[in-house]
Order: C-alpha cells, then sequence, then structure tokens
C-alpha cells in the first residue's frame, strides 16, 4: 500500500469543495515543479509525465466549475485553465523552463485567492460542483506522481 496516496485519500474524504480545489491547486503546482526539476536535468520522460499529470489536475478543476451558479467567474476560470493547460503544451514542446515558471506563478497566486476564500469561513462555492470528482479514483497511479 502506498502510504502518500492513503494520506490523499484520507485527505480529501470529507474535505469542503474549496478544500479540494485548493488541494488540487498544491497538486498542480508540485507537478509543475517537478517538471521544471526534470527539465533542469533533461528527464525527458519524468518532464512529461508531470507535465501530463499537471494536465490531468487542470481538467479536474475545469470539471468541477459549476457553471449555471458560477457566472462570470466561472467562466473566467474556463479561460484561465485553457490558458494554463495550453501553455503547458508549449512548455512540453519548447523545453522552455520560463514557460513553466509562468505557470507556476499563476497557479500559485490562484490557489492564495482559494485559500483566502478558504480562510474567510464556511461559504458556499458557487463556482464548485459540490460533487467534485475524487483525484485518483479513475487513474489511482496518476496521483502518486
Amino acid at each position: 500500500m502506498d502510504a502518500r496516496l492513503s494520506y490523499r485519500e484520507a485527505a480529501v474524504q470529507g474535505s469542503s469543495p474549496v478544500r479540494l480545489v485548493i488541494q488540487l491547486y498544491e497538486q498542480a503546482i508540485e507537478d509543475l515543479r517537478r517538471a521544471r526539476a526534470a527539465l533542469d536535468s533533461a528527464d525527458i520522460e519524468a518532464r512529461t509525465r508531470h507535465l501530463n499529470h499537471a494536465i490531468l489536475v487542470l481538467g479536474h478543476l475545469q470539471s468541477s466549475l459549476d457553471m449555471e451558479r458560477g457566472g462570470a467567474v466561472a467562466e473566467n476560470l474556463v479561460r484561465f485553465y485553457d490558458v494554463v493547460r495550453a501553455a503547458l503544451v508549449e512548455a512540453q514542446v519548447r523545453q522552455s523552463a520560463a514557460v513553466l515558471e509562468r505557470q507556476i506563478a499563476l497557479l500559485i497566486q490562484v490557489h492564495r485567492a482559494w485559500s483566502e476564500v478558504e480562510r474567510s469561513g464556511p461559504v458556499s462555492a458557487p463556482t464548485v460542483s459540490p460533487a467534485h470528482p475524487e483525484p485518483g479514483r479513475d487513474s489511482s497511479q496518476d496521483w502518486n506522481a
């Protein structure tokens, strides 16, 4: 049994939708930091694996948006996720550390905003579906990155 996977599954169970979003941002940021390190060490396989996982995480974030209740915020997040994913593809093709660093910085900014939402107390998160998919359920090996 993988202890990291068990910890992640325990952390997900009972978490609020906002906490789940924060955890997904943390995972995406970690994936991109690992991709950056792999780029520096010329480890193409690891770079590709971490970038692909970050793209998967962004897909989970985007699929959790409640477009009906989220309004303009949800629409802006859709565009944000699309731009970040496109930049990650560009970073992979161009092998660009600068592009990776920019995406990490952007994700950190949005992560901070979600963390502030969580700190401000119990509120409904109109842009996040209460039926947020649990990461790793369909592809648990992907979450071991």
